[in-house]
């Protein structure tokens, strides 16, 4: 099994809701992050392998994958790909994880995880907001297998 080793630790600055950073595009707050990591560490961006974020609740503007699109947000490379992970608490941490299984595994050698969201403009509970509309009153309705189970 190959060793996994965290370099370097960086986050985005936290905030209170509507204040100076709730405008602030997720993309764009991942973006920062990514760029002062490499900026630290001196990593080459086209060694990067893969790109892996969490974020809860994946819509409006932290939709479309976010890890990638904070990754080319922050101008590097087209080739290296990315993807989401929306794990309902500790999505960031799991990111992290993942990217460990990956060079434990022999599948990568070098991965850049993390976290991000804005959640004044994802408030917890919009995803169902949203839903409404198509007649989702909850995340489980329609599903006779929870009706079942609970």
């Amino acid at each position: 099994v190959a060793e996994a080793y965290i370099v370097d630790a960086v986050r985005t600055p936290t905030g209170k809701r509507g204040g100076g950073l709730s405008q602030v595009h997720p993309a764009d707050l991942g973006a920062h992050a990514i760029s002062a990591l490499l900026e630290r560490t001196g990593v080459d961006p086209i060694a990067v392998e893969d790109v892996v974020f969490g974020c809860l609740d994946t819509l409006g503007p932290q939709a479309g994958d976010i890890a990638r699109t904070a990754w080319l947000a922050a101008g590097l490379p087209e080739a290296v790909p990315g993807t989401t992970v929306d794990r309902q608490c500790g999505s960031g941490q799991q990111a992290v994880s993942f990217a460990a299984m990956g060079v434990w595994a022999g599948v990568q050698d070098l991965v850049v995880a993390g976290g991000v969201q804005n959640m004044s403009m994802i408030p917890i509970g919009a995803a169902m907001e949203v839903a409404a509309p198509y007649g989702h009153e909850d995340p489980f309705s329609g599903s006779t297998g929870w009706v079942d189970r609970y």
